[in-house]
Order: structure tokens, then C-alpha cells, then sequence
């Protein structure tokens, strides 16, 4: 099954749209701002700069009537990622220093506070090897997020999240469609 999005240039689903079932790498290809959107199927991040940068949030279906009140940014919607159905285990190896050093510990479930069950202080690099995750800056699933699929992330300061520690993690389940 596929997800479906629709963007809207203006709050409360006013404007010209777009309507995607892919990744948008490039929302001003379409419409020149984003501010409110609705998620007909499937799980979604949406991101506050081009190509997947800056501050993300997690969407599933649902309306989403103001995005800058919602989330809290000074921005708009500029791309955006279908996140895939998974079915199967979730696996994750989380690292506490850049380049998979340092302590480590292997995930197959949520984990609401790494201080709390690994006496880990921080995570700076992760092993995706299978599933969709999200991480959060703050224990308890708040503050800014990231999302993670499968592969190796030896840096998050190196993809744009310079000076952001990584407190909670969480699966996306395919409750989502």
C-alpha cells in the first residue's frame, strides 16, 4: 500500500495543492509555500528545508490544518519522505560517540530513555539494520525529531543535527495504513 499526501499553500487546506504518493524532495517545484496538508493514507516526514534538512516532524493520517502553530517552526513544509510499510523485526545498534564508538547497545524495541535503561549520556552515531525509526532530542518520545531508516549513520552532526543528542527512540509500526 502507498501513502498520500495532499499540501495546501495556505492554513486550513486553502490555496493551490499538490497531491504526492512519493518523496518530494523540492516542495517550490509545486507550489511556492506549504502550510497546511492532509495525509489521506500512509506515514509521512515532512521537513522545514529542501532536500530532507532542518527540522522534521512525523505524519500519519490525519489533517493537519496549520503546520507553523502545529510544529512550532518559523517555516513551512519544503520536502517531504513517504516512510514504507515494514513488516518484521525492528533492529537498531546505537552508539554513544561519531564513527560507532564508544558504549553500545542493540534495539529491537522503543526505548523511551537510553540514561534510564543503558546509562548511556548520548548517541552520536546508529546502525539502522532494519526497520523505520524515529529519535527524539528529549526522553519520554519529545522534543525535535529525526527519522532513520536502514543503513549507517556515523555522524549526526555530519547530517545537519550539530549539537543535537539523541535521548528516546522509537519504531514506526505499520499503523500508519
Amino acid at each position: 500500500m502507498h501513502g498520500k499526501i495532499i499540501f495546501y499553500e495556505d492554513k486550513n487546506f486553502q490555496g493551490r495543492s499538490y497531491e504526492s504518493s512519493s518523496d518530494c524532495p523540492d516542495m517550490t517545484s509545486y507550489l511556492s509555500k506549504c502550510h497546511s496538508c492532509r495525509v489521506e493514507s500512509g506515514c509521512f516526514m515532512a521537513y522545514d528545508r529542501s532536500n530532507y534538512m532542518g527540522n522534521q516532524f512525523f505524519m500519519r493520517r490525519g489533517e493537519y490544518s496549520d503546520y507553523q502553530r502545529m510544529n512550532g517552526f518559523n517555516d513551512c513544509i519544503r520536502s517531504c519522505r513517504m516512510i514504507p510499510m515494514h513488516r518484521g523485526q525492528y533492529r537498531m545498534k546505537i552508539y554513544e560517540r561519531e564513527n560507532f564508538g564508544g558504549q553500545f547497545h542493540e534495539m529491537m524495541e522503543d526505548c523511551d530513555n537510553i540514561q534510564d535503561r543503558y546509562r548511556m549520556s548520548d548517541c552520536q552515531s546508529c546502525h539502522v539494520m532494519d526497520g523505520h525509526w524515529l529519535m527524539y532530542e528529549q526522553p519520554h518520545y519529545k522534543g525535535r525529531m529525526m527519522y532513520m531508516r536502514p543503513g549507517e549513520y556515523r555522524s549526526f552532526k555530519d547530517m545537519g543535527m550539530s549539537g543535537q543528542r539523541f535521548m528516546s527512540m522509537k519504531r514506526i509500526m505499520d499503523s500508519c495504513y
